[in-house]
């Protein structure tokens, strides 16, 4: 029988996570089976449960690994004492990066949170608000800083993270830019829309 191939610096539960986190954008949680998590990981479907309990669990973990990495994000970025215009930058750069590096991760948490159930399913809007807020105080601060145009904090929060989602568009793309340089432009046009 086949073995989850893995190496020192991933675990098993690791690799089964990122090829959900896979399946789950290509296919939508709803309609991804274990089955076809076990051809993806290469191996029988009644081997994964030996590593993991549940479709349910999987979703769970990237969901809140991903609400996770943001809120400590934004805990370090609240503390780091830099201006707001500063801290907004911070916080964007780590969006995009976040939407290059780990895409699927970071697309299932955004799309399919929706098919968690309780009382995950209300832990994670509660998270999701929080962040939301909290980003939206920092850009406030920045307009009574006088850094930052007098614009609404939360639409603000809202338009800037559905521009950042639409890094989806760049990884279909056949002809891109580098992640670099897809970073730089974008921050140019959103702080520079922002900035004051």
């Amino acid at each position: 029988m086949a073995r989850i191939q893995t190496n020192k610096e991933i675990s098993r539960k690791e690799v089964i996570l990122k090829a959900s986190a896979a399946l789950f954008r290509e296919k939508g949680y709803k309609a991804a089976s274990m089955r076809d998590l076990a051809v993806k990981v290469g191996v029988e479907a009644a081997s994964l449960y030996n590593h993991i309990r549940s479709k349910a669990e999987l979703l769970h973990d990237i969901c809140f690994d991903v609400a996770n990495i943001f809120t400590e994000n934004i805990s370090e970025v609240e503390a780091s004492g830099n201006a707001p215009i500063v801290k907004l930058e911070l916080l964007l750069r780590f969006h995009i990066r976040q939407m290059i590096d780990n895409f699927e991760e970071v697309y299932v948490a955004d799309r399919e949170w929706r098919y968690l159930t309780e009382p995950y399913l209300s832990n994670y809007q509660n998270q999701r608000r929080s962040y939301r807020r909290r980003f939206a105080a920092i850009i406030d601060e920045g307009i009574k800083q006088g850094q930052i145009n007098k614009i609404d904090p939360s639409t603000t929060v809202l338009i800037l993270l559905h521009a950042v989602s639409g890094i989806e568009s760049w990884h279909r793309s056949k002809q891109k830019i580098s992640g670099e340089k897809l970073e730089e432009n974008m921050l140019t046009i959103l702080i520079e829309g922002v900035k004051r």
